[in-house]
């Protein structure tokens, strides 16, 4: 977590410039290096004291935005959330506390979603939900057959 420092100067700029010193072209080529990484910790490895999971989030976008990935972005999103939320893949026994962080997990990523593909991931979310999914699955990237099965890319 920062201390607010993350906003300080130009933000975008000190991203570019760590990705460089690491021999990454671009915060995309940096994420998939680390698949299933939950944003905060990414930001971490770039800079602990001055980079924030939001920023990363939104370079992520922005990139996306450029390649017309943006539906693979969203499937990333979604991973990452299930990771931080649901380190041990999805919970055996659906009791309250595990509803609670599912829901969670759902809830982040809905609001880290892009307008666009707001109403793909709420069903897409319900249906996950409604699923009888195996104790401990966890998706380790954007191109699990399960996520692309709910969320099929369909870039303009």
């Amino acid at each position: 977590m920062t201390d607010g420092r993350s906003w300080n100067g130009n933000w975008k700029v000190r991203i570019r410039e760590r990705l460089q010193e690491r021999g990454f072209t671009s915060l995309t080529a940096f994420a998939e290096s680390r698949p299933a990484v939950p944003f905060v910790e990414l930001a971490e490895e770039l800079g602990k004291d001055d980079i924030a999971g939001v920023q990363i989030l939104r370079g992520l976008l922005a990139e996306a935005e450029q390649r017309k990935q943006v539906t693979r972005f969203v499937r990333d999103v979604l991973v990452r959330h299930l990771a931080e939320n649901l380190p041990d893949g999805w919970p055996a026994k659906m009791d309250r506390s595990n509803r609670f962080l599912v829901a969670q997990a759902l809830a982040y990523w809905s609001t880290d979603t892009p307008e666009t593909h707001a109403a793909r991931v709420e069903r897409a979310g319900d249906a996950l939900v409604d699923m009888s999914l195996p104790p401990g699955w966890r998706p380790m990237g954007p191109d699990d057959e399960l996520l692309l099965t709910l969320l099929p890319d369909e870039e303009a």
